[in-house]
């Protein structure tokens, strides 16, 4: 089983940062992509960022040039720096994990989710 912990978000004021971190626990064998959705009342979870096991990212296009994702493969972690917050961006942000999990019987990829943590941009 794999387990995905959230830390760092808050309340904040407009045009102030924040930094978002999780991390992986388990039976990882290897993760494939990790990143951040968020989610409103009453709205659809959406795609924040993603990042994956090469480096490679992806932004929502309404966080590009103010999010910033990274990663370390080593420590199973991936944090998002939000820069230029917004009060639209109030929001749950979900970190989430495609992982490849070790089974005696045989290897599989699950999708995993944190729990949810609150971000709120408000003055």
């Amino acid at each position: 089983q794999v387990h995905l912990v959230e830390s760092g978000g808050g309340l904040v004021q407009p045009g102030g940062s924040l930094r978002l971190s999780c991390v992986a626990s388990g039976t990882i064998v290897d993760i494939n992509v990790m990143g951040w959705y968020r989610q409103t009342p009453g709205k659809e979870r959406e795609l924040v960022a993603t990042i994956n096991s090469g480096g490679g990212t992806n932004y929502a296009q309404f966080v590009q040039g103010r999010f910033t994702i990274s990663s370390d493969n080593a420590k199973n972690t991936v944090s998002l720096q939000m820069n230029s917050l917004k009060p639209e961006d109030t929001a749950v942000y979900y970190c989430y994990a495609n992982v490849m999990v070790f089974r005696y019987s045989g290897n599989y990829n699950s999708n995993y989710w944190g729990q949810g943590t609150q971000v709120t941009v408000s003055s």
